[in-house]
């Protein structure tokens, strides 16, 4: 992605400490700003407002719930690493998902896959892999669905998958959130809580994606605090005219005796027909728990519509 920043704006920082009445246990973090947002802000923007809309967005969750509602094409493509990061396995499929309303429905178009890609009775031997397929595969005929987001980060299935599901839709749907059920991280994914933001640097930038005028808010670990937080980066690309999110950049690690895990994302969206929807999302991850052996997974979705 290009992010096109003049010179002058790169040098030129400022730190910034919000404190907004009620939500100041929010907003008293410094938020180190580029010359252009100074100047917004001198202007007459309301850097908090921005602020709580970084906090409580739902346009990122919304785009992935409108997938359901459109027709579109998909590449999945599946990679498997040893510890010597040499590929022991993979899956690559082209899907092509119907909408005819209110159903739809999703065909494989061609798929390759290393035998040792599944287990004999079929099933995917990966956990990464079938959580993917529970996430963006379809098979069979779904009817009825909206893309109404209200409440729905906070609605918990039953069983194992369904919990899983809803641990990772706030890691990735709600970053800054507190994550229940995941052991011993407890508070530390809620990185604008004041037990958590002192170990972030938060920066706020003007820059440009594709044509489109955005702004930029990032969270950072300071140096001193490497290794002891949840998100190592948490890049996020608003719009300027709605603060829509056009894209979002993950890295979180985390380690102790029962598991570990060092996940980086890089999700994409598009404007289609009035829609924001997802177009690319690269993750590449590295996880193991005692019971189980270590995934080494990277994966590639690119949509089109």
């Amino acid at each position: 992605m290009r992010q096109v920043i003049s010179a002058a704006v790169c040098m030129l920082w400022a730190s910034f400490s919000l404190a907004q009445g009620k939500d100041s246990s929010i907003f008293e973090i410094p938020i180190q700003m580029d010359e252009v947002v100074v100047k917004a802000t001198r202007e007459g923007w309301d850097v908090g407002e921005f602020i709580k809309r970084v906090k409580t967005d739902t346009t990122f969750y919304k785009a992935f719930r409108s997938l359901h509602l459109v027709s579109y094409n998909a590449t999945n493509d599946i990679k498997v690493f040893n510890e010597e990061s040499h590929l022991i396995d993979s899956l690559y499929s082209l899907t092509h998902q119907m909408r005819t309303p209110p159903c739809r429905t999703m065909q494989v178009l061609q798929q390759t896959n290393t035998p040792h890609f599944f287990k004999r009775n079929g099933d995917y031997r990966y956990y990464t892999a079938d959580l993917y397929d529970n996430l963006f595969f379809t098979h069979e005929k779904v009817c009825n669905e909206d893309d109404i987001v209200a409440g729905m980060l906070q609605k918990k299935g039953e069983g194992k998958m369904e919990k899983h599901k809803s641990q990772l839709k706030q890691l990735i749907f709600n970053p800054g959130s507190q994550v229940e059920g995941i052991p011993f991280i407890g508070n530390k994914a809620a990185i604008f809580d004041p037990e958590v933001s002192y170990m972030y640097r938060f920066r706020l930038m003007a820059v440009s994606v594709d044509g489109e005028d955005c702004y930029l808010f990032q969270a950072l670990p300071k140096k001193e605090y490497m290794g002891k937080v949840v998100y190592n980066e948490l890049s996020t690309w608003f719009r300027k005219s709605d603060y829509a999110i056009l894209a979002r950049n993950y890295s979180l690690s985390y380690h102790n005796v029962l598991f570990d895990f060092d996940v980086t994302m890089k999700v994409r969206l598009q404007n289609v027909n009035g829609k924001l929807l997802p177009s690319t999302i690269l993750y590449n991850g590295n996880w193991h728990v005692v019971t189980k052996g270590r995934e080494i997974v990277k994966f590639h979705t690119a949509i089109t519509y």
